[in-house]
């Protein structure tokens, strides 16, 4: 597997061709960050596909028994939905797409590094609560 940080270079080059081509790879790049996670609790990531990504079926394996990292649900959800609006996109249309899902999924990898590092990011997202008020 790569580093997080030669991930996030790579997302970086895509969004400067902005090549609608690039739309899988970006998605792959997604399911690459979430192998870490995964990988990180000790499981073997997954090969199975939900609704037709493996991306989706990768979030949730890694969300069994950890609520907070459905933070990120949304987040893989959107690279699967710009995956599709790029793959549909007629005539060389789509390089906005192409930002767009790039900056999706360097969010993915920015958060999922966070997470590894502090376990507790996400769980705001989840519980509404800050995390310093679990400290007080």
């Amino acid at each position: 597997m790569r580093s997080f940080a030669d991930i996030e270079t790579r997302i970086d080059e895509l969004a400067l061709h902005a090549d609608p081509a690039a739309a899988g790879e970006l998605v792959r790049l997604g399911e690459e960050v979430l192998e870490h996670w995964v990988a990180g609790r000790g499981e073997e990531p997954t090969q199975d596909q939900r609704e037709g990504f493996r991306l989706l079926a990768l979030h949730r394996q890694g969300c069994k028994g950890e609520p907070s990292f459905n933070a990120c649900r949304e987040t893989c959800r959107e690279l699967a939905y710009q995956y599709n609006l790029i793959s549909q996109a007629r005539g060389g249309r789509g390089a906005k797409q192409v930002h767009m899902a790039a900056m999706v999924a360097k969010y993915l990898c920015l958060f999922v590094a966070g997470k590894m590092r502090e376990n507790k990011l996400g769980e705001f997202c989840c519980s509404s609560r800050d995390l310093r008020a679990r400290e007080n």
